[in-house]
């Protein structure tokens, strides 16, 4: 399946689809074949907790297909975008809900690396942690206040 232009050329881009193949209902069906047109062929995720946990695509896919069949809603919170030239580093919140209440389940931080190979953008590594007592989200990562 190829990339979807919209998907891919620019960085807003590419985290609007970062977060919108994972925010669906436990019937909808998944969106695995596109969330794949987003990443570089030797992507990693590390998952950082009380152990790290390094991924590949297709077992990251096996990972995360029993929450999404529980319902699954990861929104963004908000973002940092650094950006030199042809390479991206985006810090990005999230917060984990459930879909059957609605209630917060965690919070925690994204680290995406991108770059741009002249036509698209591609993710090149994503390392995540969630937040807990002793690593807070900073600040500005945090929605504004209202």
């Amino acid at each position: 399946m190829p990339a979807n232009p919209e998907d891919v050329g620019t960085i807003d881009g590419v985290m609007r689809a970062f977060y919108e193949v994972v925010n669906v209902a436990p019937d909808e069906p998944r969106q695995w074949a596109r969330d794949r047109t987003l990443y570089a062929p030797w992507i990693h995720f590390v998952a950082i907790g009380s152990k790290l946990t390094v991924f590949d695509h297709p077992s990251f896919v096996a990972q995360a297909e029993p929450l999404m069949r529980e319902g699954f809603r990861e929104p963004e919170l908000r973002r940092i975008v650094h950006r030199y030239g042809n390479i991206a580093h985006v810090a990005s919140s999230y917060e984990l809900l459930r879909r059957s209440d609605g209630s917060r389940h965690a919070r925690g931080v994204n680290y995406i690396q991108l770059y741009f190979d002249g036509q698209r953008w591609w993710i090149a590594s994503v390392v995540w942690q969630d937040e807990d007592a002793e690593h807070p989200i900073p600040p500005e990562l945090l929605p504004p206040s209202p």
